[in-house]
């Protein structure tokens, strides 16, 4: 298909900060999206599925070219429970493997399902740049991520082109962890989190639904693609860099001790270090429209 072709195209997950935008994009070009909703059909373009029973009305995915799948619940919205680490595990692995076993049994499959993932899958990896070669970290989210790649499998194994997007952090104002970074600095109240030497993996919501549709358009690409910025930084680059862009102060420094009291086991992630390079989407021929941290953030504003 190319991109200028009208497709049929299912989204899982399109209220989130991503899903949301790359609906936008489709819808934009012409194209006709499939919303899969957890509550009872309103309109023709919505289509029925629970993520976590496992079950998806599968007729509403018949004709459609792509199957997009984003949903989750919020890694980054609360802290992590031991009950909350079972729903954002329960909404990804048993969604995925719900969608991927509906798409394998269809008559006509999709030509593409492209499932969401994340840069946790490498875990902690200090200041050793890492790519899809990579092995998987270890932890909840490592752990996690593995899991819900290898849900995936039914649609792979029936022939279904597919491809994993390992997500770094999303800059936007409207969700994610930046969504909670910008009042702070805007307050003047952002800073370094730690010692501040900890990489951070970020792309452009403009970027990441570009490669999201990158990968849809471009046949022959399938298995995990990294979907972060070509130039990781630390957190005490991206600290000054968003005091330059907002214009505030980022003398503030959040010790350690107390981001863990405030986030728990997730602090993990925040004071973490993961510099993650997006190989494969480089060598398939995308363009950043933003490769640089002050050209991200003066987007999502």
């Amino acid at each position: 298909m190319g991109p200028m072709e009208r497709s049929r195209i299912a989204v899982a997950g399109a209220s989130g900060l991503i899903g949301g935008a790359l609906v936008r994009s489709l819808t934009a070009d012409g194209h006709e999206v499939v919303r899969l909703v957890r509550r009872a059909p309103r309109t023709k373009d919505e289509v029925r599925w629970d993520p976590e029973g496992g079950t998806v009305d599968a007729a509403g995915l018949a004709g459609c070219d792509v199957v997009v799948n984003l949903a989750g619940a919020g890694v980054g919205d609360r802290r992590w429970t031991d009950a909350y680490k079972t729903r954002i595990r329960c909404s990804r692995v048993l969604g995925t493997t719900a969608l991927a076993e509906a798409i394998a049994a269809l008559d006509e499959k999709p030509r593409v399902f492209v499932n969401g993932s994340a840069m946790g899958y490498y875990g902690e990896t200090g200041d050793r740049a890492v790519d899809e070669s990579a092995p998987p970290g270890t932890g909840f989210l490592p752990e996690l991520c593995v899991e819900w790649e290898a849900a995936a499998a039914p649609a792979r194994e029936a022939g279904v082109r597919t491809v994993f997007t390992r997500t770094g952090l999303v800059v936007a104002r409207e969700g994610g962890a930046w969504g909670r970074l910008f009042p702070l600095f805007r307050a003047g109240l952002g800073g370094r989190m730690g010692n501040g030497r900890q990489y951070w993996s970020y792309i452009s919501l403009h970027d990441e639904v570009a490669a999201i549709r990158h990968l849809i358009d471009t046949d022959g690409l399938s298995g995990p693609f990294n979907l972060t910025a070509p130039n990781p930084l630390t957190n005490r680059e991206i600290t000054a860099a968003m005091g330059r862009v907002l214009h505030r102060p980022t003398l503030l420094t959040v010790p350690a001790p107390v981001l863990r009291t405030v986030l728990g086991e997730m602090a993990g992630d925040v004071l973490g270090s993961a510099r993650v390079l997006p190989k494969r989407l480089l060598e398939s021929g995308f363009s950043f429209a933003f490769p640089d941290i002050e050209g991200a953030i003066k987007a999502a504003l």
